[in-house]
């Protein structure tokens, strides 16, 4: 019988038989001949509160290093309040870069879609959830369309957009990734630090220490 398992540095899954369980660290055991693994769990940190943030951080927000996107994106995803640094795409209609984007270890960032605020087609739907999920991206952000909600709110993962869509996007390979992009109203750069709960997203140039 093989086993399988796969670790993240967030809050993580490992899978054993199609099942999931919480795992950041492992050590290996051998036991009877089999392979086993012994799981430990450390703490979990809360993400700070956008408000505690603000409060702490005025002067950072009135330098524009800390930035408060307009109140248009709409909350999916299992995972309401979230935060880490940033990856980027850049793309129209097509979600091919997408996909490249959270094929590859998340290791806890957020990616941030800039789909030119279309709403004629969803970039994200929950096939692309589950990746993000399975490969460790705490939070995809798209600024455009997402579908399949149902299967986005099974998935441990923030995610937030403009609307919903039934269509799929195209899939062309046009896109980029890693660049600066716009996100309804936020200059957003690869590194900076995003975070989002139920009172709103900020974007940092640089990760804020806990108020």
């Amino acid at each position: 019988v093989r086993l399988q398992l796969t670790a993240s540095r967030d809050p993580a899954r490992c899978s054993a038989g199609g099942r999931r369980c919480a795992m950041i660290g492992f050590e290996p055991r051998n036991v009877r001949g089999a392979r086993i693994f012994a799981m430990t769990q450390p703490p979990m940190m809360p993400t700070p509160a956008t408000t505690d943030l603000c409060d702490a951080h005025e002067d950072r927000l009135n330098a524009g290093a800390l930035r408060v996107l307009h109140p248009a994106f709409r909350p999916f995803g299992r995972r309401t309040r979230f935060a880490g640094p940033v990856a980027t795409v850049r793309c129209f209609e097509d979600n091919s870069m997408v996909r490249a984007a959270l094929e590859t270890p998340g290791e806890g960032r957020v990616l941030v879609v800039d789909g030119g605020g279309s709403l004629r087609c969803a970039l994200v739907g929950g096939n692309l959830a589950k990746l993000a999920c399975d490969n460790g991206w705490v939070g995809v952000v798209v600024n455009g369309c997402v579908r399949d909600v149902a299967e986005i709110n099974d998935c441990d993962v923030g995610v937030r957009a403009l609307a919903t869509h039934p269509r799929r996007s195209d899939r062309r390979g046009v896109g980029s990734r890693e660049e600066t992009v716009e996100s309804d109203g936020g200059r957003v750069t690869p590194g900076d630090w995003w975070y989002a709960d139920d009172e709103g997203i900020l974007i940092s140039d640089q990760r804020l220490e806990r108020p």
